[in-house]
């Protein structure tokens, strides 16, 4: 077995994570995902929406983060351990846009922490 240095496991987290988002979530995989998923109208207390199902196990494997994570890990992984000259240069940009996507959650959520603050601020000062 091939010995895989600490910095290649984070390179391989990070590119797993970065390729079940886009499997699962990403606007530009969903011509992939379509075939295997149907809308369907849920009703909630706010009213109703529209939710997609899947209609497959496949699609179910397409929707499922656990799932798809499991096997990207093991299409990254196997592939690295196969073939690692070549697949490292995917796993490379696959976890440069994992970190950065990381790195972009935390600061888009601690901007709209900083909005919805600034906006209590400016409701108290109205108040007083």
């Amino acid at each position: 077995m091939a010995d895989i240095s600490g910095m290649t496991y984070i390179m391989l987290i990070l590119a797993s994570y970065r390729l079940t988002h886009l499997i699962v979530f990403d606007k530009i995989t969903e011509f992939i995902r379509r075939p295997f998923v149907k809308k369907v109208k849920v009703e909630t207390n706010e009213g109703t929406t529209t939710k997609e199902v899947p209609t497959s196990m496949f699609g179910y494997l397409l929707k499922c983060y656990w799932c798809a994570g499991v096997w990207s890990a093991f299409f990254l992984g196997g592939s690295y351990l196969l073939f690692p000259k070549v697949t490292y240069v995917i796993i490379l940009i696959l976890s440069i846009a994992g970190g950065q996507s990381i790195i972009e959650t935390f600061v888009g959520v601690n901007i709209k922490k900083v909005d919805y603050y600034s906006e209590l601020h400016k409701k108290d000062s109205n108040k007083s």
